[in-house]
């Protein structure tokens, strides 16, 4: 039976290293997948998924006002496809989510979703909130803060590190932008003590 999977965490926990070792595992049994990321997206090369640890695969992308069934639906009339793997969830719109889940019901395909939970204010993502509330199963991804307890949220830095307490929800980027942490050590770095 197909269902709708959201695997969450912050960031650097390793999300798309584990979307893309899903994918591998299809494959190696004979079998297709396909993999979708945001068309805005490009750290990794334009429709390329890649991981920190420098693995990567070939993606097709979607914008944000792309119907994802039609999308889909088109992909599994060319040929069979085992599983459907979508990198940055988080970025999805909630009508999106809603289309996810409907090419699961109606196209019975599996579709495993991957992204963040919170933004660098402790806000969820419209496409997170709407995957927490859809998906049939969920999984968390764990990692680490810098005092070892299990980080939850993640902050924005600028050039200094200092933590950003305004802005805009999405901005693309990795390490030099993006600090994983417990909510204690959120709590501190925007100055709620």
């Amino acid at each position: 039976m197909a269902k709708l999977y959201f695997h969450y965490s912050t960031m650097n926990a390793g999300k798309s290293t584990l979307l893309l070792q899903a994918s591998y595992n299809y494959i190696e049994r004979g079998m297709e997948t396909y993999l979708l990321t945001a068309s805005f997206d490009d750290r990794s090369g334009t429709a390329k998924i890649g991981s920190r640890i420098g693995i990567e695969a070939e993606a097709d992308t979607y914008t944000a006002d792309e119907d994802l069934f039609t999308k889909i639906a088109d992909r599994l009339s060319r040929g069979p496809c085992a599983c459907v793997l979508v990198d940055e969830a988080q970025w999805l719109s909630r009508d999106q989510v809603w289309q996810l889940a409907r090419a699961v019901d109606d196209l019975r395909v599996p579709i495993m979703c991957y992204g963040l939970r919170v933004d660098f204010r402790g806000e969820l993502f419209p496409g997170s909130s709407a995957l927490l509330a859809l998906a049939d199963e969920m999984r968390e991804v764990r990692t680490i803060c810098h005092c070892g307890k299990k980080a939850t949220m993640v902050i924005r830095t600028d050039a200094n590190g200092n933590a950003l307490k305004e802005g805009a929800q999405v901005e693309v980027g990795g390490n030099e932008r993006y600090v994983s942490l417990c909510r204690k050590h959120f709590r501190e770095a925007m100055g709620d003590l």
